[in-house]
């Protein structure tokens, strides 16, 4: 075992114990190495002073309120031993040979500490997010993620949203980065044989025709874009792949472990090497005939007929639903009512259904629009909606712009890879222009006039006469602008039992990669014109109308008692109109 010692005039003259096992290390001068010394700039931030002195600190957080000059300070010798220990740790499982671990460590906490400065630098709530009642609270998070992050380095992605987390604004977090290298690679570790150790080959008709009746778990199954069959290895019920996108048939998918005779635990096997196996339970319904994922995914027992395969699990009501709402509709109940549910804004297909669907709409007094769970996309996926439900001119509470270095980098590439349409690029050109002569305040456009601006239309349509949007807390973003917008309408009455989401105020998002590039950072550059006197995240928009009925457990094709309780209502609504 070799000692790595760090010399410096505040550390002790005692080694300090790598968390690598060298063969010999990298500053023979005076015993340091390469990583080491950056597990320890990463924890401690040594900072170079005159060339020849270090001096080594760690400041929990500097937050500068204007004001404010708060400094927070840890003590260098309560860190150092948290280090040592967790090293010390890793000492026992890491090899000579294996550098992941460490390389991990190094990496997140380089991302840690870029999270931490852009939230600061670029994130347009973070003055107003970031209090003197709170700010120390941050600071114990920050050194609680580092801690954190040099014990469990293969859990970064949680940590870093852990921290985003803290400021309480949907708009803000971290996602991964998929490349197509990275796919190739993850595709590159697939294994012909799962985690489960071998793979099973079974005759599959011969199965089918022998449990097509059975009301036990061993049989074929169907459904969500798979197909597998149960059956007996030995002692243990496993489920071998039939037909699954990305496997093979004969690979081990599933492990069934037996709680009763219709409910199990399952252990789900991976085709990643090392991948960690999760456990799930799933259970059997309407006599055997479905096999129920809980909280995921359902199968159907493979009949001789795939119409009636297709039907059952289309029918069939989840007892352990997954609260997916992914289906667009668009229907009518009769002479009187049409139907539309919308599940995102992500895309044009509101738009195309209230296109395509126009003249049904426009010839029934009644319209139910359904947005559970829909989180928003982009302001411009709904304008065909709004043109059906505006009543008078209204005025929409505009934005302020972040004007940081990112922010204007931003436009600049979008502007120089032509993503910006040529009727608005000087419309952006100009917002440049004003954020660089602004660097570190928020400006408004300078096309803007206000603080709002007034919506009006040319044309007021007589039908639908009473517009029912159905919300819930699933509702964010641009499905809440969207909701603001419906609000000053005559026509609209919103249904639910709960506020929206409540994320708006920091909004229109860019990305921003991390140095690991493994990530990036959705991050808002505009601040509602709303904020502080009358903020909107976290509080979000109530319904007018409380729902009494229960919840709807499952969202599918079929129309629950909300539906069909804004729909009575909306008709009766109507005939008291006529009166």
């Amino acid at each position: 075992m070799t000692l790595c010692t760090l010399h410096h005039p505040l550390l002790s003259s005692e080694p300090f114990l790598c968390p690598r096992l060298h063969a010999k290390p990298q500053d023979e001068s005076c015993g340091q190495c390469v990583e080491c010394v950056e597990l320890f700039r990463r924890t401690f931030d040594l900072v170079e002073l005159d060339n020849s002195e270090r001096k080594m600190k760690k400041m929990v957080t500097i937050i500068n309120l204007n004001s404010m000059k708060n400094v927070k300070l840890i003590s260098v010798w309560l860190l150092l031993a948290i280090v040592v220990s967790s090293c010390n740790e890793k000492i026992k499982s890491t090899s000579v040979t294996d550098e992941s671990v460490l390389l991990q460590v190094t990496d997140c906490l380089k991302d840690f500490d870029f999270l931490v400065e852009k939230i600061q630098t670029n994130y347009p709530g973070y003055n107003d997010k970031v209090t003197k009642e709170n700010y120390s609270q941050l600071a114990d998070l920050e050194i609680e993620i580092q801690q954190k992050i040099i014990n469990y380095p293969d859990s970064c992605f949680y940590y870093l949203n852990q921290y985003t987390a803290f400021f309480k604004d949907g708009h803000l977090g971290v996602r991964p980065i998929w490349s197509e290298e990275k796919e190739n690679k993850w595709k590159s570790e697939f294994m012909d044989i799962s985690t489960y150790g071998k793979n099973l080959y079974f005759n599959v008709d011969s199965l089918q025709q022998a449990t097509k009746n059975a009301i036990g778990i061993e049989g074929v199954w169907r459904g969500d874009q798979q197909e597998f069959i149960v059956t007996k290895d030995g002692k243990k019920q496993v489920g071998i792949v039939v037909n699954k996108q990305g496997w093979k048939s004969g690979q081990v998918l599933y492990e069934f472990e037996s709680v009763n005779d219709t409910v199990f635990n399952v252990i789900n096997y991976s085709l990643i090497k090392d991948e960690k196996n999760f456990k799930t339970k799933v259970s059997l319904h309407l006599n055997g005939k479905i096999i129920e994922f809980n909280n995921s995914r359902r199968f159907a027992r493979k009949s001789d007929s795939p119409i009636y395969d297709e039907a059952l699990l289309t029918s069939y009501e989840p007892i352990y639903p997954n609260m997916v709402n992914a289906s667009f509709i668009a229907m009518y109940f009769d002479e009187k009512t049409f139907f539309l549910r919308i599940p995102t804004f992500a895309n044009n297909t509101a738009n195309e259904l209230v296109t395509k669907h126009w003249d049904e709409i426009m010839s029934r007094p009644n319209l139910i629009i359904d947005i559970r769970y829909n989180g928003g996309g982009s302001d411009g996926y709904y304008r065909e909606l709004e043109k059906i439900i505006y009543t008078k001119p209204y005025e929409i509470i505009g934005v302020e712009y972040y004007a940081v270095n990112d922010n204007i980098k931003f436009f600049e590439d979008a502007i120089e890879k032509g993503e910006i349409p040529k009727e608005r690029i000087k419309w952006c050109q100009d917002l440049i222009d004003a954020m660089k002569e602004n660097t570190g305040s928020f400006v408004r456009h300078p096309y803007s006039t206000g603080n709002n601006s007034t919506v009006k239309r040319n044309t007021v349509y007589s039908m639908p006469r009473n517009v029912g949007i159905i919300i819930n807390q699933g509702n964010a973003s641009s499905a809440e602008q969207f909701l603001l917008s419906a609000k000053e309408s005559d026509k609209v009455i919103l249904f639910g039992n709960r506020n929206t989401a409540g994320v708006l105020d920091y909004s229109n998002v860019i990305r921003i990669p991390f140095p690991s590039n493994n990530y990036q950072l959705g991050c808002p550059t505009t601040r509602s014109k709303r904020i502080p006197d009358n903020p909107f995240d976290n509080i979000g928009i109530a319904p007018d109308v409380i729902i009494p009925l229960p919840y709807a457990k499952q969202f599918t094709d079929k129309l629950d008692d909300w539906v069909y309780f804004v729909k009575y209502y909306l008709e009766l609504l109507d005939e008291e109109k006529k009166q």
